[in-house]
This record gives structure tokens, sequence and C-alpha cells, in this order.
């Protein structure tokens, strides 16, 4: 029988990973013009995002709690099929 997958682990995993994700891909965008596009297509979903210091923290906290969210409704999802 397989176990149960913690849900808060998976959340906090997911969240982390997709936070600094955003946050390079900002970094990357403004400092080398790298990836704008994507900042900004993404941009119309986080407010705020956007390829500057500032945007890409506000990137990186919007990408935390969506990557939490989705973590944990995946690890719950996961263990309600366990069953």
């Amino acid at each position: 029988m397989a176990q149960k997958c913690d849900v808060l682990a998976l959340g906090l995993g997911i969240g982390i990973l997709l936070a600094v994700y955003a946050f390079l891909l900002g970094l990357a965008a403004w400092l080398w013009n790298w990836g704008t596009p994507l900042v900004e297509a993404v941009s119309t979903l986080y407010i705020g995002y956007a390829p500057t210091f500032l945007g890409s923290i506000i990137g990186a906290i919007w990408a935390f709690v969506d990557g939490f969210i989705a973590g944990v409704v995946i690890a719950w999802i996961y263990n309600k099929f366990q069953k």
C-alpha cells in the first residue's frame, strides 16, 4: 500500500519552486531582456508582476500562493485516491 502524501509539504515545495522560478524569470527579463513576453503574459494573472526588481518580488509572492494552493489540492486529491 502506498503512503499518503503530506499535503503541507507538497504545497510548500511547489510554492517555493514556483516562487523562485517567477523571481528569477522577472530578474532575467529586467537585467537581460530575456523572457519579457512571458513575464508580460503572466502579469495578466499576477497583478504587479513586471520585469523589475520589485515586480519580480511581487510575482514571486503570487507564484508562491498559486503553487502552494495547487500543491495542497494535488496532494489532497492524491490522498483521496489512496483510499
